[in-house]
């Protein structure tokens, strides 16, 4: 039997996160449950996030921008410098040989490779019931869990979207990328019948750069179809010219306004996407891990049991809106989003997505929006019942 102060399940985002926020501080002594090397591991991954100040990660941090643009529909960009801001790529491998080099050095802390199949509460705290690599079990008892493992099907919601993706990772044999400049959204490209579609486009070098077909949609495309999509994205309309694919990732992630519960038990807390980090009208998780996970290494280290939510109220009612109003198509969710980049201080705008903008500062966004549309989506929400669908099954794949 492993004991300790806190258990956290799950080697994602979201539980290396805070077992590297819990040993920064010395709030607990903490035991990681990862997925052994096999199918149970998730395939590397990339996290991306903006923030203004020294976070500790900067050893995990591959590329960084200080320049965005958006591309719209009619072609026309918009370039923002959002300082203090820079948008950082994150690789899940360096994330995790940082966290675990850091968890190496701490006292009290261990990653134990298995399998966790059940969570419960006991007399004290909770237990994690587990399988080793060699077929053995382990159980880990523990004061608190923190469980980031997904949910096996999402709360009732009103809207339900995913931000679905596939990228390449592309080598051109010409230099074909502006290294100071990240494109987080390009709607040149054919957008679908319900919801709509993107480009991204993250250059780590003059000829390499992560290029992704991007949907906000009801449900994924094909293999096939993304193939497809990313080939005219890559040929037709950014010229890429001759270039070979050396690696792909594809994931999905849940844009919903749904009730995530942050508690499972007396003993038992949900983290990650499974406790309501995604921000809902656009996918990002890393960031606000990041801060749920200062927060809760905080009120450890004061003797509180609370765990803050991820996204304050304001925040996820103005998300509700949006998603219902995407959803119902009242309003052109290219136009909307590059609107907002043409209409809003960039550095406002940022932390706005980022959850972290003031009542002032949302109030005149949400001026800026299209109002009518707005405002009927806002009349009909409490009307609309929660309906219980399919959980995506690859929660903080990406942002």
């Amino acid at each position: 039997m492993n004991r300790c102060d806190v258990a956290v399940v799950g080697g994602g985002a979201a539980g290396l996160s805070l077992a590297h926020r819990l040993t920064e501080t010395r709030a607990a002594a903490v035991t990681v449950i990862e997925p052994p090397d096999g199918p149970p591991r998730p395939a590397e991954r990339t996290w991306c996030y903006w923030h203004a100040e020294a976070d500790g990660l900067a050893d995990a941090v591959s590329a960084s921008w200080s320049v965005l643009r958006v591309h719209g529909a009619d072609g026309r960009p918009v370039t923002v410098e959002p300082a203090p801001f820079t948008y950082r790529m994150v690789r899940s491998a360096d994330f995790e040989r940082l966290v675990h080099r850091r968890l190496a050095r701490a006292d009290g802390a261990h990653v134990l490779r298995a399998t966790a199949h059940a969570v419960r509460e006991v007399p004290g705290g909770a237990e994690v019931r587990c399988t080793l690599p060699d077929g053995s079990t382990a159980d880990v008892r523990a004061r608190r869990v923190f469980d980031s493992r997904p949910l096996p099907a999402l709360p009732p919601a009103r809207t339900q979207l995913l931000q679905h993706f596939r990228g390449w990772f592309v080598r051109t044999a010409a230099g074909r990328f502006d290294p100071g400049v990240a494109d987080l959204m390009d709607f040149r490209v054919p957008q679908p019948a319900h919801g709509l579609a993107f480009g991204y486009v993250l250059p780590l070098a003059p000829d390499r750069a992560l290029v992704e077909y991007t949907e906000f949609s009801r449900r994924p495309l094909t293999t096939q179809a993304y193939e497809s999509a990313l080939g005219h994205y890559c040929r037709d309309v950014l010229g890429l010219g001759a270039f070979t694919v050396e690696r792909t990732e594809q994931g999905v992630i849940p844009m919903t306004d749904a009730r995530f519960p942050h508690r499972a038990g007396r003993s038992v807390f949900r983290i990650g996407t499974a406790g309501g980090a995604t921000r809902p009208a656009t996918g990002y998780t890393f960031a606000a891990v990041q801060r749920q996970s200062r927060a809760i290494a905080a009120a450890l280290r004061e003797g509180r049991v609370a765990v803050p939510a991820p996204h304050g109220r304001r925040a996820l009612a103005m998300d509700a809106i949006v998603l219902r109003a995407l959803d119902t198509g009242r309003i052109d969710g290219p136009d909307f989003f590059t609107g907002l980049f043409r209409r809003v201080p960039a550095e406002r705008l940022l932390r706005f997505l980022d959850g972290t903008a003031s009542l002032r500062e949302e109030w005149g966004i949400g001026l800026r929006t299209p109002v009518r549309p707005m405002l009927a989506t806002a009349a009909e929400l409490p009307f609309i019942p929660r309906r219980t669908r399919s959980a995506a099954r690859d929660g903080e794949t990406h942002r």
